[in-house]
């Protein structure tokens, strides 16, 4: 099987405590499309040396820089603390002094947030509180089950809007380690609204980089803000972790299929991740429920499908990969009624979209083999990905991070080459391109060319060549 011609893409997680070329390169070849470092894990040297090793596989292989952005934490318990149902704690900033069992936390201000009635979940909700009373500096809770809490441990509270700022000092670093080292996404936690992607996008304009923004939507706030978030970022991931936390456990799937939709109708990719084939960290084959789960994903929609613990420090990393591919060649027909919607979606008025859906409606009607896209921002080919048609869309991109980024795209192959400079050339060069890059292909292949006149960067799409792959290679003679 080919495990590199599926549509539906893969982010894989790697630690630095296994990340030899070697390795990545096994998870390349499986159908890994997007590596992402989890930095709440890592130091900038353990980062760098994973970027190199990615670097050393392929320059198609995209590099996720996940950011731990605006949490709290359990801080300065110097041991764990025993809890029963019933018991009364005091929860607040570290460093009060209080003769009743505490726990401090990394949050100063949790009192002045947390109203009187409300939940605290710490350690990804293993323990719950209720918040009794509200005093100066901390917060007087009852404790709803027996449990354990340990230092460093998640602190959450479902429904309540926490003024965090948006970026803490390592994020900053990271962000600022990443523009350096040309990586090409970074996924920042905890996106509430625009403001946050903005936070983020202040720091990349400085630097002047053109890495994209995945805000991860993880609480109820980001939820009811996502088509404002979408407007300021390259994408979404569905962070189903802590947002099952933040909100019912129930509300969850329901969440994720707006998301995505949402994520469709504004042409922007969208990654589901979370426990997708968690039991594959230990046992070298899913569970039905997980098959199910990652199926569902495909069959709404996702550009992408995430691995964090199964590849990160997994005991089957490259199976799992292996499995998610293999369901997303299965799916990727069997999707084709389901999302049908896509093809009747309004275009608004905007130009280059009706030109893209027509793009569609050809490929479809005439059975075509590919659509080839020449590209220099890689928008054309964005909203292509967006209609998830069954046709593979190739992309030459004249920018190697443009092509990169595409590589987190439904259906698309990406490569790069040099700009041309004739309409001519292009649609050959571009027909070659598809030759060269597509294993089973032949001359006699009937594709859509669509481009840009060389000369004219500043249109959208303003040429259309449908014709078989040897005819459009011999317009260069």
């Amino acid at each position: 099987m080919n495990y590199r011609s599926k549509n539906t893409k893969i982010v894989a997680t790697v630690s630095d405590l296994n990340c030899e070329p070697e390795f990545i390169q096994q998870l390349y070849d499986h159908g890994a499309d997007v590596i992402r470092l989890n930095t709440a894990h890592q130091s900038l040297e353990d980062s760098l040396r994973v970027i190199e090793n990615i670097r050393k596989v392929s320059n198609k292989l995209a590099i996720l820089v996940d950011t731990k952005g605006p949490e709290i934490r359990t801080e300065g318990l110097a041991e764990a603390v025993e809890l029963k149902k019933g018991d009364h704690v005091i929860i607040g900033r570290t460093g009060l002094t209080t003769d009743e069992i505490y726990i401090p936390l990394s949050y100063d201000k949790i009192a002045d947030d947390v109203p009187e009635g409300a939940n605290i979940l710490i350690n990804d909700g293993e323990v719950k509180f209720t918040v009794i009373e509200k005093r100066e500096d901390c917060l007087y809770c009852h404790v709803d089950n027996d449990g354990k809490v340990k230092n460093r441990k998640s602190v959450n509270v479902p429904n309540v809007s926490i003024k965090l700022p948006s970026l803490t000092q390592k994020d900053i670093d990271y962000i600022k380690f990443s523009i350096d080292n040309n990586v090409d996404f970074i996924a920042h936690s905890f996106v509430r609204n625009k403001e946050d992607c903005l936070a983020v996008q202040k720091y990349i304009d400085e630097g002047m980089s053109d890495i994209g923004i995945i805000a991860k939507i993880e609480n109820r706030e980001g939820v009811d803000n996502i088509n404002e978030i979408l407007d300021n970022c390259y994408g979404v991931m569905v962070a189903r972790g802590d947002l099952g936390i933040e909100v019912a456990a129930s509300e969850v799937p329901y969440m994720q299929k707006i998301m995505i939709k949402a994520c469709v109708k504004k042409n922007k990719p969208v990654i589901v991740a979370t426990q997708m084939l968690e039991s594959m960290i230990d046992n070298p084959r899913p569970t039905r429920a997980e098959v199910s789960d990652v199926a569902n994903a495909i069959l709404d929609g996702t550009s992408a499908v995430m691995l964090s613990g199964e590849t990160a420090y997994g005991k089957y990393p490259i199976e799992a990969v292996k499995v998610m591919s293999e369901m997303a060649i299965e799916l990727a027909d069997k999707k084709k009624d389901y999302l049908s919607w896509m093809m009747n979606r309004d275009v608004d008025g905007h130009q280059r979209a009706a030109i893209v859906k027509a793009l569609v409606q050809m490929a479809v009607a005439l059975d075509v083999k590919s659509i080839v896209v020449p590209s220099l921002t890689g928008h054309t080919a964005r909203i292509l990905a967006s209609f998830h048609i069954r046709q593979p869309i190739h992309s030459f991109c004249y920018n190697e991070t443009v092509m990169r980024q595409l590589a987190l795209c439904y259906g698309i192959r990406n490569d790069h080459m040099e700009l041309v400079k004739s309409t001519d050339e292009l649609v050959s060069v571009s027909a070659a391109k598809y030759l060269e890059n597509n294993n089973g292909a032949t001359k006699k292949d009937l594709i859509i060319v669509a481009g840009t006149n060389p000369k004219r960067q500043d249109q959208p799409v303003n040429f259309i060549e449908i014709d078989s792959v040897e005819h459009c290679m011999e317009l260069r003679k």
